[in-house]
């Protein structure tokens, strides 16, 4: 073997290792659900749907005043216990008068530079 000359170490066989797919799709699996687990931990609040009783509308600006006990617990709400804002319709939706119950959403916009403005989504219910 004195004369022999010894290959480059890039050319030396190596075995070819891989994943096992079993393997591969179960790590994906729970990279996917550890993801789901800290989007539900982490992520916003989701908004809560309740009935009002309408208080007013105006129908030149769109402005909504809604009133009642599941209102209370809304942000936005003034001293007098009513929730008022723009609102924001479904196309085809009933225009609300003053006692119709009227579930919806509301959402507090905190624009930088802007006032604070609430906006309700929903429609008459019955």
């Amino acid at each position: 073997m004195a004369g022999m000359q010894l290959p480059p170490c890039h050319a030396c066989r190596v075995g070819n290792v891989t994943l096992p797919t079993p393997v591969f799709v179960a790590g994906g699996a729970l990279c996917l659900l550890a993801g789901y687990l800290v989007g539900v931990v982490a992520g916003p609040e989701t908004p809560h749907r309740t009935t009002g009783s309408v208080v007013s509308f105006d129908t030149s600006d769109g402005t909504l005043c809604l009133s009642g006990d599941g209102v209370k617990d809304a942000s936005g709400v003034d001293a007098d216990g009513r929730l008022c804002g723009t609102w924001r319709r479904s196309t085809g939706a009933r225009t609300p008068t003053k006692g119709d119950r009227f579930r919806f959403v509301s959402v507090v916009d905190k624009s930088a530079g802007q006032d604070t403005k609430t906006v309700i989504y929903g429609n008459v219910v019955g």
